[in-house]
């Protein structure tokens, strides 16, 4: 069995994400294929699926929801950590075998990464974290940027004659969340202020990346496409919340950012 990631040990790390879906049942056969989540329960238009029993993605039916606007506030997308480099390669090999489409594949010098799109837009990324002592920092920011991915390396990380992909492994998490704000400094004082978040890393003025207990970042905000949106439109589909989990909580909570999204925190030893 492999080791929880680092990014679940923190006081603070995120639990679940819900989505609002125009299609739920389509929309969870996706994340079933595709990222190899297990349903886990059902309940009226309510799909919850999973890593084995741990509950990751709620997906709530709603037919009539307006599509998601990528201008407005809401996610930018949700990233899936698997446990391992290796189980990245499996991944990847997944991804060819079953000609799965990838919008991009990066290195982030923390991470490794491979972005996709769900059929009702949400962003998506696959990932898997370097060994926390080899980040680096640059002045009191950790070191973090965008190269090519190395996707033969990462492949040869699968040992011969491994099983291959057999859907998301144990011990994989939703290790962080990066959503679209209006304004970055803004999202970056609510943070502070709000949740105790510490400031990790910034891209100029246009994004923002914060954590709870040293990780590289459980939240970033980006204002690419969204910058000076307002409150979300909640008739239209996308995030519906982002529930964290912390140690030191002894109740649940519900908060919203200054663009309505939903920031939940429930009670919960890392893990």
């Amino acid at each position: 069995m492999s080791e929880l990631p680092f990014a679940a040990t923190t006081p603070v790390s995120i639990a679940r994400v819900g989505l609002k879906a125009r299609d739920a049942d389509a929309l969870s056969a996706f994340y079933r294929s595709v990222l190899g989540l297990e349903e886990l329960s059902r309940e009226g238009k309510t799909i919850r699926l999973g890593a084995r029993d741990r509950e990751l993605l709620e997906i709530e039916g709603d037919s009539a929801a307006k599509p998601d606007d990528p201008r407005s506030a809401g996610l930018f997308h949700t990233a899936f950590l698997l446990p391992s480099r290796a189980d990245l390669g499996r991944w990847i090999n997944h991804a060819i075998a079953n000609r799965i489409a990838i919008d991009g594949a990066s290195d982030h010098l923390v991470s490794e990464a491979l972005y996709l799109t769900d059929p009702e837009g949400n962003g998506i990324e696959i990932y898997a974290d370097r060994p926390r002592d080899s980040w680096k920092k640059n002045g009191e920011d950790i070191a973090m940027t965008t190269e090519r991915l190395n996707i033969p390396g990462v492949v040869a990380a699968v040992p011969t004659g491994d099983a291959g992909w057999q859907g998301a492994p144990e011990n994989a998490i939703i290790g962080h969340v990066h959503l679209r704000a209006g304004d970055p400094a803004e999202a970056e004082t609510w943070w502070h202020d709000e949740m105790d978040f510490n400031t990790m890393a910034r891209y100029g003025s246009s994004a923002v990346f914060l954590s709870s207990g040293g990780y590289h970042h459980h939240i970033g905000a980006n204002s690419w496409s969204s910058a000076r949106a307002g409150r979300r439109d909640p008739s239209r589909s996308g995030l519906s919340f982002v529930e964290l989990r912390s140690s030191s909580a002894t109740r649940a909570t519900e908060r919203q950012d200054p663009w309505g999204t939903v920031i939940r925190t429930v009670p919960g030893a890392a893990g």
